[in-house]
């Protein structure tokens, strides 16, 4: 990449980060995205549940449109909205620290990491698998260029300008239940 290409990569990153704090920070919002996590809705729908206008709900939804954290689909003059649930966690992403590092065509993610990060290693089936971050214990995972890889961190290995995101998994509550039981 080219300085002005990563000038610009840096700035779109600032500019999502701040759309995505700027849409979180409302309750009506944060409102609006718990009720679409239950079903897709029709705007004058969230408008009643939120107990405002349809244009103010209308203004709301534009916010977390432009953060990727709902969808629009148009069905003539209708209007339904849904949470765009891959990018709701995948937009958490931008609170990860950017670190760039220069290393020699040939070197190994794992070689990667020992330089920029404390990382902690056990061996399991003769491979060497990340199973600390920064003390952060854990099962982990990386992206590169945005796609998921399947290879070992020793196995990965880099001949190209590239970006890798690393990521541990964290249990992402889908459904919350609340239980009541009843006495006879």
């Amino acid at each position: 990449m080219t300085d002005k290409a990563n000038e610009k990569a840096e700035k779109d990153e600032i500019s999502d980060f701040l759309k995505l704090f700027y849409a979180l920070d409302s309750k009506t919002r944060l409102n609006i995205i718990q009720s679409l996590f239950e079903n897709e809705k029709h705007i004058s729908e969230i408008a009643r549940e939120q107990s405002i206008s349809v244009p103010v709900a209308a203004k709301h939804v534009n916010i977390l449109e432009d953060a990727n954290l709902v969808t629009r689909n148009i069905y003539g003059k209708t209007h339904v909205l849904q949470l765009n649930n891959k990018d709701v966690a995948r937009s958490l992403d931008v609170l990860a620290p950017i670190k760039t590092v220069e290393i020699k065509k040939g070197t190994n993610l794992l070689d990667i990491l020992k330089d920029v990060v404390i990382i902690e290693t056990k061996k399991l089936r003769g491979k060497e698998h990340v199973i600390s971050t920064n003390g952060d214990k854990g099962f982990f995972i990386y992206e590169i260029d945005g796609q998921f890889c399947d290879q070992t961190v020793q196995n990965c290995v880099f001949r190209k300008d590239t970006t890798v995101v690393w990521k541990k998994l964290e249990p992402v509550a889908k459904l919350r239940l609340n239980i009541k039981v009843k006495d006879q």
